[in-house]
């Protein structure tokens, strides 16, 4: 399985924290099933906002792996050029196994894959469902920076929201990355 990471329009230094948040949580290791490979876009300027970019990234370097589930986690102005180049990703043979906004506000995100939103507040998430999200989202609590969440999302705190049951129902407490770690593992599973 590959991740495929596409930062927003930031320094370097912070898409390099949140990679080594996931390693630390072992995406990259063989955990049962299979090894993950993460992919990260190189940005340059407001390259992330660019579907075309992003899809040359994939063509690139997944080559006639196109075939292979691909994961999108995507952050802040990233999520425009991802949310695109995932949906032109499937619709030329790929497979996309899951959608991840983190902070896409204002953002509308559709597809025929699942789709989950993270958000830095309880209001950016709120205010972000009416443009799409999967039942499965995050928000932070108490708030955080908008960049914290991309900086180290393993010290963001905050509720899984399963809208299948019902957001007044918040099933459970978790950390940023334990939230995308256990997306992870639902994904590699199926």
């Amino acid at each position: 399985m590959n991740i495929i990471i596409c930062p927003g329009i930031h320094e370097s230094s912070l898409t390099e924290n949140f990679v080594a948040s996931l390693r630390e949580r072992n995406f990259d290791t063989s955990t049962s099933k299979s090894l993950v490979n993460i992919l990260v876009f190189p940005t340059d300027g407001y390259s992330s906002l660019s579907a075309f970019h992003i899809l040359q990234f994939l063509f690139d370097r997944l080559k006639n792996q196109q075939k292979s589930p691909v994961i999108f986690i995507s952050f802040s102005a990233g999520v425009v050029g991802a949310i695109a180049s995932a949906y032109l990703w499937q619709n030329s043979g790929g497979h996309v196994k899951a959608f991840i906004a983190i902070d896409g506000w204002g953002v509308p995100l559709l597809g025929n894959f699942p789709i989950h939103r993270m958000s830095h507040d309880y209001f950016t998430h709120w205010s972000s469902k009416i443009l799409g999200c999967g039942q499965n989202n995050f928000y932070a609590d108490p708030p955080v920076e908008h960049l914290d969440m991309w900086r180290s999302p393993q010290t963001v705190q905050g509720w899984w929201v399963d809208l299948s049951i019902g957001e007044s129902q918040l099933q459970k407490r978790l950390s940023a990355v334990e939230f995308l770690y256990m997306l992870f593992m639902r994904y590699e599973e199926n």
